[in-house]
């Protein structure tokens, strides 16, 4: 099967997919993933990135946890691990100071070549699919990639460029993990040439540079763009809360005619009926973790709003 993208998403695919049944079972995952899963016949999964191993989106700690695996092998190919004089450049610049230690790691899984797990994980570099070709059972059966090579553009950017080389893969299953862009909310400005919302330091903006927009702040990657893991989040958040609670301080903020508790709680009722409090979600989670602890995981969800409704109400 092929992955297309190398950023933390697509790992989380590729680790779910290459994890043994006796991994998975210790975790929270559903039910039914888990039941699929258990009939899985993957044996090979390969992870498609169009530019170099310098450019890999993934974090260090998750690009290691792939080489961790109890059930897969991890594999790289050496020539796609080593670096080419633009991205050579472009790492002793400084431009992310996590790309040397990401390079090294993916160069120590190139020169291991490790082998004898009932699964192996081949992440690739250079490489763009081309076309998904159809299998004997009307299915994937495979992809075509072409191999690229690493330009600079006049302002900086690394971009891929497709080669005449051509390769073959074989693969019952074709997942994209790439291409996340934000998308307008109504009266939200928006800058559709990045895909986020104007602001400054998560105070949104009318336009970028321009003026706040009062009671309107964001954080994530709506914020900032797909980049990113929950750590990262955490301080993107921290700085738009502080924004706002100095805003709140100054004055700032709006002054509805029912600002109480009880009025919003009468809006959020009129508009979804149906909404789950903060009382209602420690309820699930205590009914979840309970669900858990019987079978040794940290807990068993609920996948449905109506099993989740049924538990509490």
């Amino acid at each position: 099967m092929a992955v297309v993208g190398v950023g933390n998403v697509a790992v989380d695919v590729c680790r779910v997919l290459a994890r043994s049944v006796d991994e998975l079972a210790s975790t929270d995952i559903a039910d039914y993933a888990l039941e699929q899963l258990r009939e899985s016949r993957i044996r090979r999964i390969h992870m498609l990135g169009r530019r170099g191993p310098a450019q890999a989106a993934f974090s260090n700690p998750e690009i290691l946890e792939l080489g961790r695996l109890e059930g897969a092998d991890i594999q790289v190919l050496e020539e796609e691990a080593a670096l080419d004089p633009v991205s050579q450049e472009w790492m002793d610049s400084g431009a992310d100071r996590a790309a040397p230690r990401k390079v090294q790691i993916l160069q120590q899984y190139a020169a291991e070549r490790r082998s004898g797990k009932p699964r192996t994980l081949n992440v690739r570099f250079l490489v763009s699919p081309l076309e998904v070709l159809p299998g004997a059972d009307g299915g994937v059966g495979g992809v075509t990639l072409v191999h690229n090579r690493l330009t600079r553009t006049p302002s900086g950017y690394i971009r891929a460029d497709g080669t005449d080389r051509r390769e073959h893969l074989d693969a019952g299953l074709f997942f994209r993990s790439v291409g996340y862009r934000g998308v307008p909310l109504p009266d939200v400005p928006f800058r559709d040439d990045w895909g986020v919302i104007p602001h400054a330091a998560g105070r949104v903006l009318d336009v970028p540079d321009g003026d706040h927009q009062l009671g309107q702040y964001c954080a994530g990657w709506i914020k900032r763009g797909p980049t990113g893991v929950i750590g990262t989040n955490k301080p993107d958040a921290l700085e738009t809360v502080k924004g706002l609670l100095a805003d709140v301080a100054a004055g700032r903020h709006w002054n509805p005619a029912a600002p109480d508790r009880e009025s919003v709680a009468g809006l959020v009722s009129e508009r979804a009926p149906d909404y789950f409090s903060f009382a209602d979600w420690k309820a699930l989670d205590a009914v979840e973790v309970a669900r858990g602890k019987e079978q040794g995981r940290p807990r068993v969800k609920f996948t449905t709003v109506e099993e989740m409704q049924a538990a509490i109400r």
